[in-house]
């Protein structure tokens, strides 16, 4: 079984090198000593959420920290293009379960979108504590498979902010995931010459669908449809059936 993994701040790791001391200290510092019981000789690792990485031993285990003494660093590779979840929120958490799989199959940020057929609303004074729950189930799953790297949860867009955002980008590949289409995944994404964009998103719909008006909104805008196979896949399990496929197309996976 692979060391486990902690999070620290985002420059937390910069300038060390084999043989320094870091303290793991704070949430996961609790969690590493008081929970997990780890102490001294036993092997960890250590993230900055976005590409450096530490592997290191414990030192020392006082109460709620742990003292590091770094083996190995290594800096993940800029992959691009960076693979960007655009979910549509969904009824039982579903939208959540979409986000904790994808994030697990690599995904490397979330949109939340509030479509025309979402039965989910993100109440009014609610969009913090729901954008929240995002943020914690990414950041879950991340470190449960051993990521470096956390993805973005971007802010809640309505399908006219989503539009207009393509507008004002450069660099964009869309995808929307459609039942009814007969082109597949593959197909689009050589349309598209995804290895040279910096961004692709994958568009899925909530549980009644992506509605007509929406999806001729999306490619008046430069979005591409495209279907998964011959099933229909529920809100839950189409985006990270999409994030695995372009992983795999791609040829992220072939190492």
């Amino acid at each position: 079984m692979t060391a486990p993994l902690f999070h620290l701040s985002p420059g937390s790791l910069d300038g060390l090198a084999p043989g320094s001391q870091v303290t793991l200290d704070g949430a996961e510092g609790h969690h590493a000593a008081t929970v997990m019981r780890l102490g001294a000789g036993e092997q960890v690792q250590l993230s900055d959420t976005q590409r450096l990485r530490v592997t290191g031993m414990v030192l020392d285990a006082g109460t709620g920290e742990l003292v590091v003494e770094v083996q190995e660093i290594s800096e993940e590779p800029l992959e691009r293009p960076a693979l960007v979840l655009v979910q549509a929120l969904a009824k039982d958490k579903r939208d959540l379960q979409a986000v904790e799989s994808a994030t697990e199959l690599g995904v490397d940020a979330v949109i939340p979108w509030q479509a025309e057929r979402s039965v989910a609303r993100w109440k009014a004074g609610r969009e913090a504590k729901k954008h929240a729950e995002w943020v914690n189930t990414a950041t879950t799953a991340a470190k449960q498979t051993r990521r470096t790297a956390i993805p973005e949860v971007r802010q809640l867009h309505t399908t006219a902010q989503y539009v207009r955002s393509l507008g004002e980008q450069e660099g964009v590949g869309v995808v929307v995931l459609h039942e009814v289409e007969e082109i597949s995944l593959a197909a689009v994404l050589e349309q598209l010459e995804a290895p040279q964009l910096d961004e692709l998103h994958l568009v899925v719909g909530p549980e009644g669908g992506i509605s007509q008006a929406e999806i001729a909104q999306l490619t008046e805008a430069g979005a591409r449809t495209a279907r998964l196979g011959r099933s229909v896949l529920r809100s839950s399990t189409a985006g990270p059936a999409g994030i695995a496929g372009a992983q795999v197309l791609l040829g992220r996976w072939d190492w």
